[in-house]
């Protein structure tokens, strides 16, 4: 079964320095019907003006994974890491038992777009950790690049972060006449966003902002869009 929620159709909040669509419920946003997909918790596409951004705030007890879309954001921790995050890199925080972390678009002209998703921690009670790495933006033209892995994994990516849950992250860029196809074992499920351009999923057309919501499907076979539009950039993730 392949749920199809359509970019319109997101919840969207907006104020002096964010616009955010949120795909599950969140802060002040309830669905009872849209908490959570799997293990996957919260899914946010936000775009944060130059300066603003989140003072500190506490989390617990779920892995939090950052991915840059355009721009910069800068990240600080009660464990004492700092960063700045740009395309082409990721990062992932295990809030564990507790910590408190702040982000901010540090740049005074350019906005920052990014994705951040919430995913429920496998092992409980973990202390609280943090990484960053940086991957070639180069390879995930035309194929699925792994990008976040499970914790242990025995093919872990020198360039790919570790998660706490039997979750893969992909990204990928297709462009006019290429394809992939994914396989999902049973009982595995996959959640797929489109960040630009046009993606074709078993028939089925996705535009930028368009998500796919996948179960109980063996194969998932993508391709680019036919027409010569902007290539289809996308995440995949494979979920339990």
């Amino acid at each position: 079964m392949i749920q199809l929620i359509r970019s319109a159709d997101r919840y969207h909040v907006e104020n002096e320095w964010l616009s955010a669509y949120w795909h599950f419920s969140f802060d002040h946003y309830r669905d009872p019907a849209n908490i959570s997909f799997g293990p996957l918790r919260v899914f946010n596409n936000d775009t944060i003006a130059p300066g603003g951004g989140f003072p500190f705030h506490p989390h617990r007890e779920m892995e939090i994974v950052t991915y840059l879309i355009q721009g910069r954001i800068e990240h600080r921790d009660t464990m004492g890491n700092s960063g700045v995050i740009t395309p082409g890199e990721i990062q992932r925080m295990s809030a564990g038992t507790g910590l408190r972390h702040s982000e901010f678009n540090p740049s005074e002209s350019e906005p920052t777009q990014l994705i951040q998703l919430w995913l429920f921690p496998a092992v409980p009670q973990l202390a609280p950790s943090w990484e960053q790495k940086r991957y070639p933006l180069e390879e995930r033209a035309g194929k699925l690049l792994p990008i976040a892995v499970p914790a242990g994994s025995s093919e872990k990516p020198a360039h790919a972060v570790e998660v706490h849950q039997d979750a893969t992250i992909y990204t990928s860029l297709l462009k006019s006449g290429q394809s992939v196809t994914h396989t999902l074992a049973p009982g595995r499920r996959s959640y797929i966003f489109v960040i630009g351009g046009e993606l074709h999923l078993n028939g089925q057309t996705l535009r930028a902002g368009d998500q796919a919501r996948v179960s109980d499907e063996a194969e998932l076979r993508l391709s680019g869009p036919s027409n010569g539009a902007p290539p289809a950039d996308f995440l995949l993730l494979n979920l339990p």
